[in-house]
């Protein structure tokens, strides 16, 4: 009796240690408290959360992890500001990420989830095409801003972003000058490839909802 004991305790143990690793792998950080304020340990580097805005972001995806990136404002001011604007009013939180194509990219910042919506405001665009120069090329990790197309394009179709942006999969140097590129992935990129490589329907949609909990403004930790 004591031996099966022994036995079904050293299962049990086994089972929980299992369970654990499994929760552990599905997210790409860990975390420490330093005087009560949360540090986020990715990959080598330390971040924290910013009350104040920055020039670097943590977008937090449900149940994979996160990503940090890295904003370029002197290369497109009126689309940092924006999506700056955005992220203090916390209007990313609870935003899925409604279209993915494999070696292409991922796209989020659409409040309906149809890939129709966006923010009550939308930008001019700052790419080649509509008059400004943007020398930000669509390589892996870009963050670049969606919006409406047409053939020929139009004055309110080169200036409807708002709110929609996505982040390259793999290079993608067609779209050089006529979008608005803005800023660019710094870790995280293991994030990038699970949200990509997810399954889609026939709409470009993933199966699952693969939702943000937030983006944040950080800074690199200094001990």
């Amino acid at each position: 009796m004591r031996k099966y004991l022994k036995y079904v305790l050293c299962l049990c143990l086994l089972f929980m240690l299992c369970g654990c690793s499994e929760e552990e792998k599905k997210m790409n950080y860990t975390t420490e408290k330093v005087n009560g304020k949360t540090i986020y340990n990715i990959e080598n580097k330390k971040y924290i959360e910013s009350e104040e805005v920055t020039n670097y972001i943590k977008i937090d995806v449900n149940n994979y992890g996160i990503m940090i990136a890295e904003l370029y404002p002197k290369i497109a001011p009126i689309t940092v500001e924006n999506i700056k604007e955005l992220i203090k009013e916390k209007f990313y939180d609870g935003i899925i990420f409604h279209r993915v194509i494999k070696d292409f990219m991922i796209q989020t910042g659409d409040p309906t989830g149809t890939g129709m919506g966006g923010s009550e405001k939308e930008i001019k665009g700052e790419f080649e095409i509509n008059g400004i120069k943007n020398n930000i090329s669509h390589t892996r990790g870009v963050l670049s801003m969606a919006r409406r197309g047409s053939n020929p394009e139009t004055e309110d179709t080169l200036n409807s972003a708002s709110s929609q942006f996505f982040i390259v999969h793999q290079d993608s140097n067609f779209l050089d000058g006529s979008y608005a590129s803005f800023g660019k992935l710094l870790n995280g990129y293991d994030i990038l490839d699970k949200i990509a490589t997810t399954s889609t329907d026939q709409n470009d949609k993933p199966l699952n909802d693969i939702k943000m909990n937030s983006i944040r403004f950080v800074t690199l930790y200094e001990e």
